[in-house]
């Protein structure tokens, strides 16, 4: 297990995390610290965990309209792909037929 020192606020903080995380656990910090630091500005020094509350909270709220975007996108992606099929049928169908007259013809 590796052990990274993040900035939060000012402060140093030890954080644990898998080998090879490292890295992302150190932007992981840079995007709380960003946030703390935007209510500390906003609000005031409230206190560490003041702070730490609010900054995880707004980085809460975003998470949640991420994901709300993210379920409207997939949900219309859904539609997308039953009307690309219902077309896809009709063109086949229209292909199918105009076969069929051309052969009728041919015949003929």
């Amino acid at each position: 297990m590796a052990q990274v020192t993040v900035e939060v606020n000012g402060r140093p903080y030890a954080v644990g995390c898998e080998d090879g995380q490292e890295h992302h656990l150190v932007e992981l910090a840079k995007m709380f610290d960003q946030q703390v630091r935007h209510v500390s500005e906003d609000m005031g020094q409230l206190g560490d965990t003041r702070l730490f509350l609010m900054g995880a909270l707004l980085l809460a709220d975003e998470l949640a309209d991420a994901r709300a975007r993210m379920a409207t996108a997939q949900a219309e992606a859904g539609r997308a792909q039953a009307d690309r099929t219902r077309i896809e049928g009709r063109a086949v169908a229209a292909l199918e037929g105009a076969a069929a007259k051309i052969e009728k013809l041919a015949a003929e």
